[in-house]
């Protein structure tokens, strides 16, 4: 039975490959024709089919795709070249994405600075994310939100990203030390200093949702979301419905595990990638939990869609207010990532599919030590 498994991966990553050549194809004459300016191209399914992050006057029209941009500099084991980095960013943006996520955290400060040059020439047509929230930038230091030192990390991020303001800033983790409160009055400070547009939480409970949102309306709330983790589903997601609060999936495709890039053999770096340490991608894990990519895999070969695209398109399918940022570093990737959000599923299939994944039992931790300590809040 194992060799089965072996052998339906190896197909997968044969198939996924060549069904990918045709999407990238057609993409890149997209690309290509829209590469003048992001305005030139009004036409593109998702310029027509944008979302909406919060309500009222707190509200951001983003793409139904962001791009995640830590892997470019932090977590992911290889660095890429860094002009290769910043021309998949400005793709990125030609395609039709125009949220883009960083931290100071990244790195640390590096991301910040990566992302600052690519999108500088452009800045007025997108919109930045950034985070604060540890202790020197290092979330091994632990955590401080402290409200000084958010006034002193936006400072210092509105350098790195070249910019006078920032579209959405994010508590990276809550601090237990600091109260809600006190974090949501000193963005709303900084709202009316007009330094900061909006505020966003990142993998907070209900209770710290509902007490910042009294203080300062909350835009967005970040947590980790994909078919290897649906615990939102069942705790924050419903509150940021109840208070119109958009909902940003990070690791929409569990750091490359539900694609198939990532199988028993990968090689991971330490030093710079916190996978090697989690318990979801260990061998026995990442073959236990195979089978939903092959119920994924079954599901996109009738439909001309990667393993990939079928689980964004899943994720976009639940609200209208999720917005998934998947990273890459990748041009083949982003198009494919990109493509996602034109698929749309009938009631019938989107039901079969996911009663189908709710067989599965996902095995092995998203999070342990530190790390766990620090989204348990």
């Amino acid at each position: 039975m194992k060799n089965i498994n072996i052998n339906n991966r190896r197909e997968f990553l044969k198939m996924g490959a060549l069904a990918g050549l045709g999407l990238i194809s057609s993409n890149i004459v997209k690309a290509e024709e829209n590469k003048n300016a992001i305005s030139s191209i009004p036409d593109s399914h998702l310029q027509t089919s944008k979302r909406v992050l919060g309500s009222g006057k707190h509200q951001l029209e983003v793409s139904p795709i962001g791009l995640g941009c830590m892997g470019m500099s932090y977590h992911r084991s290889f660095v890429p070249d860094r002009q290769m980095s910043i021309n998949l960013i400005r793709k990125a943006a030609e395609l039709g994405l125009n949220l883009f996520d960083t931290a100071e955290a990244y790195g640390p400060m590096i991301n910040e600075e990566l992302v600052g040059e690519a999108l500088q020439p452009i800045r007025k047509e997108i919109l930045i994310a950034t985070k604060f929230g540890f202790v020197d930038g290092m979330p091994s230091k632990g955590l401080d939100s402290r409200p000084d030192t958010i006034k002193r990390v936006v400072e210092q991020s509105l350098k790195r990203l070249r910019t006078d303001y920032i579209d959405l800033l994010y508590q990276h983790r809550v601090d237990p030390n600091v109260p809600m409160e006190e974090v949501a009055g000193t963005v709303k400070d900084l709202i009316q200093a007009g330094k900061v547009r909006n505020f966003g939480l990142s993998e907070a409970n209900v209770d710290n949702i509902r007490k910042a949102h009294a203080v300062q309306q909350v835009t967005a709330l970040q947590s980790e979301y994909s078919l290897f983790t649906r615990e939102p589903e069942k705790t924050v997601i419903p509150v940021c419905e109840e208070l119109g609060i958009g909902f940003v999936p990070y690791s929409p495709l569990s750091r490359g595990l539900i694609t198939g890039y990532i199988n028993e053999r990968t090689k991971y770096i330490p030093s710079n990638d916190n996978r090697a340490a989690l318990p979801r991608y260990q061998k026995d894990a990442i073959i236990a939990n195979w089978p939903l990519i092959d119920i994924l895999k079954e599901f996109g070969d009738h439909r001309g869609l990667t393993v990939a695209q079928v689980a964004l398109a899943w994720l976009l399918a639940q609200k209208q207010f999720i917005v998934p940022i998947p990273g890459t570093t990748k041009w083949a990737h982003l198009q494919e990532n990109f493509d996602s959000a034109a698929y749309q599923f009938n009631s019938d299939e989107l039901k079969q599919l996911t009663t189908e994944l709710d067989k599965i039992k996902i095995v092995g931790e998203r999070a342990v030590g530190q790390q766990a300590q620090q989204i348990n809040n």
